[in-house]
This record gives structure tokens, sequence and C-alpha cells, in this order.
């Protein structure tokens, strides 16, 4: 779970600092950046799995085609940032496996971790170039600073269940050696201690990935094993259509992935793992997702899993109350990615960062409650302790519709807006993040901007922004439908005028 971003140098990421909740919406008009702070958690993902050019290159912008990995740090005129920053606080699982299958039980639950790169220049061809490491730290956050450091409302009990350990010294650190250069320090976490030994010491400039993704032993670094775990499942879904349309093999993998591939498997591992529970565990699965799904669409009675024997394929599909069968190729593209967030939501086993891009997508703008219910849903409970029925997953999302940002609570809402700053005496274009005054960011985060009432007002009433815009009336030869005289008295916050254009 990631409670507290920090960017800079980052595409249009300069000095911001983000603290996140178990779910938070981001809104924004389009180009202003709030994809690219899904880029950035994306970033710290690979980078957390990936050498430094593979992570940098698989992030949307980084120019994979090209090879250029200069447009991934920020921008002003013809001048081009060497470095950048990114500071990160999280929560990890107590326990888990490393790739051996060794057990891990992390010495601390919440850390901070901190990375800088820079650009190294190739001095023969200009346009290409490397990433190196300039430093890179991870440390614990005590348990006495956890209330203060997560800053959203929870309950002890869930905080206890969360924030568990003990630790005296880094798991990561670097230290400055003069002339040659910064040294990365992988200090040992090994069971049973908290530390000690002499450290594993790597000049920074020569690690070819992060000191974080290097780690693969939970024998000698079992925190960072799972830290490392954390890190590399956070999640940017873009629920594709035709992935979720797609059968599965019977061999298929048991997850849902990104684009929202094998929907089908996943949602009969569930079915097939409640079965082995109890008698009827199958019936319950399925029975729980058609009442979820029917929530959006009100002509669900009962969604399954075709299995198909002689071809050995898994397919999704929905009757409905007239006992006619839907099978996924012929369901809508909002009922498939509402499906889709339903089964991850019964997914007991699911535990990780999901970012989702405009989660209205396909959605009838009556059932976009429906839709942030359930992103509230998949999130923990901070209510209650941490457990299977209850398991540690975040939802970010980010949105420029008025029907999200009227649904989301006012505590989970940030508002993402264009500002300007100088740099290296240049102005430039930067991504300011503010919240609602009267929530829990306030006492986190005092004397910061916050959302105004006119910002608000002009997502959650588009109609009157529009008017206030002096835009003219007509489309082509046509009158357009909110300047037609018997619509004006209906039209919210929208003050009714004589003499409409007819």
């Amino acid at each position: 779970m990631l409670t507290r971003l920090e960017v800079e140098g980052f595409k249009n990421l300069d000095r911001v600092d983000v603290r996140f909740g178990p779910f938070t919406c981001v809104a924004g008009p389009n180009g202003v950046g709030k994809s690219n702070l899904f880029d950035a958690i994306a970033f710290l993902a690979a980078l957390a799995d990936q050498p430094l050019v593979e992570a940098a290159l698989a992030v949307r912008g980084g120019d994979g085609r090209r090879g250029d990995l200069r447009s991934l740090f920020r921008r002003a005129g013809g001048q081009t940032a060497d470095t950048m920053r990114f500071a990160a606080e999280l929560l990890i699982p107590e326990k888990g496996e490393d790739a051996l299958g060794q057990e891990a039980v992390a010495s601390m639950t919440f850390l901070r971790y901190e990375l800088k790169l820079r650009f190294r220049p190739d001095r023969s061809v200009k346009s290409m170039g490397t990433l190196e490491v300039v430093s890179e730290t991870m440390k614990h956050i005590n348990r006495s600073e956890a209330k203060s450091k997560l800053g959203f409302a929870h309950k002890k009990s869930w905080r206890d269940s969360v924030v568990l350990g003990r630790r005296t010294s880094p798991y990561i650190s670097t230290e400055a050696e003069g002339e040659s250069g910064a040294v990365v320090l992988l200090h040992a976490d090994s069971e049973g201690g908290y530390g000690g030994g002499r450290p594993r010491r790597v000049p920074a400039a020569s690690l070819p990935r992060t000191m974080l993704s290097s780690v693969n032993n939970a024998a000698e670094h079992r925190t960072l094993v799972l830290a490392r775990q954390e890190m590399a499942s956070w999640t940017q879904l873009q629920l594709e259509p035709s992935a979720l349309r797609a059968p599965d093999s019977f061999t298929a993998p048991r997850t849902i992935g990104p684009n929202g591939a094998h929907l089908p498997a996943t949602l009969y591992e569930l079915a097939q793992r409640a079965e082995r529970d109890h008698a009827g565990g199958s019936d319950d699965v399925y029975a729980g997702v058609a009442t979820r799904l029917s929530q959006l669409v009100e002509n669900v009675k009962r969604v399954s899993v075709d299995v198909d024997e002689k071809r050995q394929l898994l397919n999704i599909a929905m009757t409905d109350r007239h006992n006619t069968e839907h099978i996924a190729s012929a369901l809508s593209d909002g009922t498939l990615r509402f499906l889709a967030l339903t089964v991850m939501e019964a997914d007991p086993k699911s535990r990780r960062l999901i970012c989702l891009e405009e989660p209205e997508n396909g959605m009838h703008p009556l059932r976009i409650a429906t839709v942030i219910e359930l992103l509230g849903d998949l999130a923990v409970d901070v209510e209650e302790p941490v457990d299977d029925d209850n398991p540690l997953r975040q939802v970010i999302i980010n949105t420029h519709s008025p029907s999200v940002v009227a649904c989301v609570s006012d505590a989970a809402l940030l508002l993402a807006r264009p500002s300007t700053g100088t740099w290296n005496g240049t102005e430039v274009s930067r991504l300011s993040i503010r919240h609602l005054a009267k929530t829990w960011r306030d006492s986190d985060q005092p004397g910061e901007p916050t959302i105004t009432r006119g910002d608000l007002l002009a997502y959650l009433n588009p109609v009157a922004a529009l008017a206030n815009e002096g835009q003219e009336g007509h489309v082509g030869r046509t009158i357009r439908v909110m300047d037609r005289e018997d619509m004006q008295m209906y039209l919210p916050l929208f003050p009714y005028q004589q003499g409409s254009p007819e």
C-alpha cells in the first residue's frame, strides 16, 4: 500500500508530494498531468523488477522505439533535467515467500524508499544514453510515527494489524566516497536479528538496476524481498474489451492481468477453491458476483463460467431473467469492466495497489455511483483489522468526469491543476495537486492551497462553465441542447435566461 509519493524531475512532476488513503480520486482536465502521476508509480514498480533502462523504456513516454530515455526527464524550452528523484512510503505484508519458496517474515512493515537517478549521455551518440543510480535508501518508519505518517482516519486495530515489527538500522543506504562517487550499501536482515554484519557495498554508478530489484533471498533480506514484491505488484489497470471477452485455456493464469485478460480462469479458480472449502461454495461465488453485477445491469440472473471440455476452454456466461445465456463476446464494454472489478473484489488473495484511469468509460452517468461504490469496497476497510476477508488492497483512480467527482467522498478527492514555476530561469509548466478543505490532509499538509469553491463547481456543473466561457449557442446551423429555452430551468446551477437562441 502506497501512503505517500514524492516526485521531482519526472515529466512535468516538480516537487509533487501526494498522500494517499485506501481509496483516492485524482480529478483534472485533459493534458494536466494526471496520467504522469500514474506513470511515476508504474516506473517505481518496474524499477523494483527490471534493469534501469528496461524499466524506463516500459513506461509511457519512455519512447522504447527510439530508446530516448531523456523524454522521461523534466523539460523546459531547450533545457532537460539531468536527474529525477522519487520517495515512497509504503506498507508491506508481514509474511510471504521469495522466488524459491523460502518464507519471509518482515522485520518492519512500514517503510520509506528513496531513489535518485541521473541521465548519463553516450558521448558518441548525442540522443542516446543510459540511467545511473545517484543514491538509494530504504528505511523503516517507527510504529510511534505510524499514526501521523498515515494521516487518513483509521481504527487503531487496523493500524496494529498492518504496522508490525521492529528495526534499528536501514535496509539500504548510500554513502559518498569522495571523487570515486557514491556507494550503495545493502544491509543484512536475517531471521531473528535486527541487522548487523558487514553490508554489501556497490558503487552507485555501476549498478545496472536498483539495489532493491537485485534482492531475491529471503534468508538474508527478508524485508526487502517483501518490499520488492509489493512495489512490483503495483498495477495500472487498462481493461481492454478484447482481452475481457477472450476465452481462457484450461492452463491459463488464474489472476486477472492488467489489461483484463484471464477473467474466466480467475473466476473459475475462485469458484473451484470455494467448492473445495465447502459443498456449494462455487454457487456462492457465482451468486455473489451476479448480485454485485445486478447493481449495474438490472437484467442479471446468474453469472458462471462455461467449461468447454472438448476445446478445453473457459468462457464467461451471463444468464438474464428470461433465462437467455449471453457469453462474454455479447456483453457490453462497461459490463465487462465492472465484472472484472467484481471478480477482483471477490478474490481474497488479491492484495495490491490498483491504478485505474477513467473508471467512467463505458458507463452510463446514472451508474457511476455504483462503480465508485465497488471501487471503494475493493479497497481495504480501515475500520477493521486486515485478514483474509479484508485484504490490504488500495485503489487510486483518475478522472475528468463530473459524475465521478460528485460521487467520491470528500476526503478521497484530489484536484489536479496546471500551474507554472521557474526552473533554471525558464518558466515551466508543472502539476499542482490540491485537496478539499476540512479533510484529513488539512492537518497533514498545513498551509497548502486547497480546492476552491469555483474549482469544484466547475466540475459539478460543466454546463454552467461552458455558458460562462461565452461560447456560441449554435453548432453549425443547429441549436445546442443546453441553449433550448424549454431546458433552461432544469439545468442544475444554470441560470434561466430569456431569449435563448431559437
